[in-house]
């Protein structure tokens, strides 16, 4: 089987990471990761692409991650799966929304998730883990073609970073245990697509990023960042 074809939309005046993903680059469905600001130019990628989005997969509902869903869903048909913890938050999105930011539309999703769910959509397979930390039902979703793997880790894991705790919900120690899962789970070359920035793997950052000292103590053989000290 081919690899995994994943396109990247960096959505909004935040750059939020939207992805389409399909089993290979002649496949004709897709999932869409994160729709969160912009629908028209998503629905444009997928129309250059021939692709049909056959669901909406949500990592978490902070504003910047789910402000196109209502219009993504309403111009595909497609179903959204949304984790439970937050699904309140994506039905009343402006009630969650800073000043400055919106207007969006809410949106009751067709499904919830909470970690350990299968899916089998447009010819993936896709497994749910529960990440909170950044936000309380944080969701990453690990999709396969059944020959490449990628996860789509939404603000859990960045290149070089890490997802933020300051917001209502987020704790520290969470989101580390979070990513040790991650971690433990999968092989160092699995590749990561965060919900911004760049594109990276686990072994890169179990490597050198500053936030995972602790965690970097914890895995046999693992290396302290280039330069400096672990």
């Amino acid at each position: 089987m081919s690899a995994l074809d994943v396109r990247t939309v960096a959505l909004g005046p935040i750059q939020t990471n939207a992805y389409l993903v399909r089993a290979d680059s002649n496949a004709r469905a897709a999932v869409l990761v994160d729709p969160g600001e912009e629908a028209e130019r998503v629905i444009s990628e997928a129309s250059a692409l021939g692709v049909s989005i056959e669901a909406i997969l949500i990592t978490h509902c902070h504003f910047d991650h789910i402000g196109a869903v209502a219009p993504m869903a309403a111009a595909t048909g497609a179903p959204v799966h949304c984790p439970e913890r937050e699904r309140v938050v994506l039905a009343d999105i402006m009630s969650y929304v800073p000043p400055g930011f919106g207007s969006f539309e809410g949106y009751e999703a067709e499904h919830t998730v909470a970690g350990g769910e299968h899916l089998e959509i447009a010819g993936l397979s896709i497994d749910v883990l529960a990440t909170p930390g950044h936000s309380p039902g944080h969701v990453t979703y690990a999709i396969s073609n059944g020959e490449d793997l990628a996860l789509f880790s939404g603000d859990v894991l960045f290149e070089g970073s890490v997802g933020r705790v300051d917001l209502p919900g987020g704790d520290w120690g969470v989101l580390e245990r979070s990513i040790g899962t991650l971690l433990e789970r999968f092989p160092p070359n699995t590749v990561v697509y965060p919900g911004h920035m760049g594109a990276t793997t686990l072994g890169r950052e179990l490597e050198s990023n500053p936030f995972l000292q602790e965690l970097r103590a914890k895995v046999p053989g693992a290396g302290p960042p280039p330069g400096g000290a672990g």
